[in-house]
């Protein structure tokens, strides 16, 4: 729940929105939000904290952040960093930018657009014999975000080190990549889900236990879930997991438990997804799910 509050922000109310930020832009190119109110309430230093305390105990990672902002705040000069169009959080300067890029034709109305934005930043306004100068200038004034974010990426960094996983980092490179995954390498498909799962047991009961599901039962269900993951959806995928483990990346071990009942359960702490076994055809089941799994953002997994 930390690392999602991380990722989607916080009920917080600033006079600006109902939702905080922490972190903007887009995937794989997320930096640390300028407001100076998250800077003076040290949040950034909780995030930190989180960070360090969910990778402690085998939580969830922060998938996203900027290599940009990575390698300042492992310890790399902001000279040397690699930065990209995509680290500039402001969609409309990025797109007035991208005009400059390569060598096609230039409308009047797209000069005057970047002139606009180039006199805002006391550059000169747009022309062929200086466009390649121009646009690499206007890169780096957009993605100044290095500069303007220092103390956010020092106040993370603060709060990483109280949880005494900073010589971990600074001595392993490759422990940063498991830190800060990239969110593209987070996919997953239906395959690793299926391998991560620890399936009940058929058991026979000769003594007719009233209690004990019937065999046909147990492995009906189980079926039901194995082709439910095999068609579902990116999205299908990730709310199964957020409603069965409280996050959408799978776990080491998913439990998988039938009970009497028409509804899901689970149980997020243990990981475990428990099956209705009064649920009698795929239909049934594939629309029972996607209505329980649906809850997992209000209901914290339960239903």
């Amino acid at each position: 729940m930390t690392i999602e509050k991380l990722r989607t922000g916080f009920s917080l109310n600033f006079g600006v929105a109902d939702i905080t930020l922490l972190f903007e832009g887009e995937q794989d190119h997320l930096v640390p939000c300028c407001s100076q109110t998250l800077l003076d309430s040290d949040l950034f230093v909780v995030a930190g904290r989180m960070i360090g305390h969910s990778f402690l105990h085998g939580g969830p990672l922060l998938p996203g952040i900027s290599p940009a902002i990575i390698h300042v705040l492992v310890g790399g000069a902001i000279e040397t960093a690699e930065i990209h169009l995509k680290d500039c959080p402001d969609l409309d300067q990025r797109h007035t930018i991208q005009l400059l890029e390569g060598n096609r034709p230039i409308s009047e109305e797209e000069r005057e657009e970047i002139t606009r934005l180039s006199v805002m930043w006391d550059l000169p306004g747009f022309s062929e014999d200086h466009r390649k100068w121009l646009f690499n200038r206007m890169l780096q004034h957009a993605v100044s975000v290095l500069y303007r974010t220092k103390c956010q990426v020092k106040q993370l960094r603060c709060g990483i080190k109280e949880t005494k996983i900073w010589p971990f980092i600074t001595e392993r490179e490759d422990a940063v990549k498991v830190l800060f995954p990239r969110a593209s390498d987070a996919e997953y498909g239906p395959e690793v889900i299926l391998q991560h799962i620890v399936w009940p047991v058929a058991e026979s009961d000769d003594d007719d236990d009233d209690d004990r599901l019937r065999p046909e039962v147990v492995t009906r269900q189980i079926q039901f879930l194995r082709e439910y993951i095999q068609k579902a959806t990116t999205d299908q995928l990730q709310k199964l997991l957020t409603f069965w483990t409280g996050w959408e990346v799978p776990s080491k071990s998913l439990q998988v438990k039938i009970w009497r009942g028409r509804f899901f359960k689970a149980s997020t702490c243990s990981r475990t997804l428990m099956l209705p076994a009064d649920i009698l055809t795929m239909g049934d089941f594939t629309s029972t799910l996607h209505a329980c799994a649906n809850t997992a953002s209000t209901g914290f997994g339960l239903v």
